[in-house]
């Protein structure tokens, strides 16, 4: 039976905010990565962290896909969050709730990516709020809950 690699909080907050569980979606690394997005605007000292199993096959398709002069770096940027950040599974729980999604998308004809839907099962499943730099992609599905820079 699959289980989820445990999540810790990354160490004390400098807002004093509460701790908050969000699960990173792979448009807001790819944003940190490219074009140096600063992820403690989003994220607290405190808040736990981890990203879904597939955003992990996403960051690990970039650094296959990237030309020579980039693949270096790209694999340092992301072997460095798959060392840092826990991944959630994709198991029985994530597959129920992505069932839901995926019959809620069917119903009301607002189709959506195949591996946002997978974030999004992930979410729900773990009660995380997901932080992206693609709302659209995560607009009016039941259950989840966004953050976004800016």
């Amino acid at each position: 039976m699959g289980r989820r690699a445990p999540s810790a909080p990354l160490g004390p907050s400098h807002r004093g905010t509460a701790l908050a569980r969000l699960i990173l979606d792979t448009t807001i690394l790819v944003a940190a990565e490219r074009e140096g997005l600063p992820l403690d605007e989003l994220i607290d000292d405190e808040d736990d962290i981890a990203i879904a199993a597939v955003t992990a096959a996403e960051l690990l398709v970039g650094v296959e896909l990237a030309d020579a002069k980039r693949r270096k770096n790209r694999a340092e940027f992301v072997e460095s969050v798959l060392a840092l950040v826990p991944v959630e599974v994709y198991d029985l729980g994530v597959a129920r709730a992505h069932a839901g999604l995926l019959a809620h998308t069917h119903r009301s004809g607002n189709s959506r990516g195949a591996h946002d839907l997978l974030i999004a099962a992930t979410a729900v499943e773990c009660d995380r709020l997901i932080v992206t730099a693609d709302a659209a992609g995560f607009a009016d599905l039941p259950g989840i809950s966004i953050r976004t820079p800016g």
